[in-house]
């Protein structure tokens, strides 16, 4: 009994039962079938979950992200708007970094109280409207515009 206690064993990754190196039939487990003859003791779900190309793609993203969150913009529009932008790189990646976007902000307490112009019809109104912020990808500048309520 107690040469079996130092017997060389593992824990299949697959159905998680301790193994014993000697009792593997083929270089699988016994009990479900699954290959640790591949396995090198490290995690291979995510290595195939996260590669090292996509870490400067998800980096991006946080920061895209954060940037458009941080003025106030809905977080579902501006996935949106990076996964239209994700798409575009793909197919024509020069066509992506003219790629504009437009998305809806909630305005700030001066901004409601402060006169503002409509970018649409010109009219010039104080409360009610909506802020927008657009621009493109290629430059750091953000337009913010605002609409009245007829508009």
């Amino acid at each position: 009994m107690t040469s079996r206690m130092h017997a060389p064993h593992t824990t299949c990754p697959s159905c998680h039962e301790e193994v014993y190196l000697d009792e593997l039939v083929g270089g699988r487990c016994p009990l479900c079938g699954y290959s640790l003859d591949e396995d090198d003791g490290t995690c291979s779900e995510y290595e195939e979950i996260l590669e090292r190309s996509d870490l400067g793609w998800m980096i991006f993203q946080f920061f895209v992200f954060k940037r458009f969150c941080s003025r106030g913009a809905n977080p579902l529009h501006v996935m949106q708007v990076i996964s239209r932008y994700e798409d575009l790189v793909q197919c024509n990646p020069t066509d992506a970094e003219k790629m504009r976007f437009t998305l809806e902000v909630p305005m700030n307490r001066w901004e409601r109280l402060l006169p503002k112009r409509c970018s649409r019809c010109g009219r010039a109104f104080i409360s009610g409207g909506k802020a927008v912020i657009s621009g493109d990808f290629s430059s750091p500048e953000i337009e913010r515009e605002y609409t009245c309520p007829s508009c």
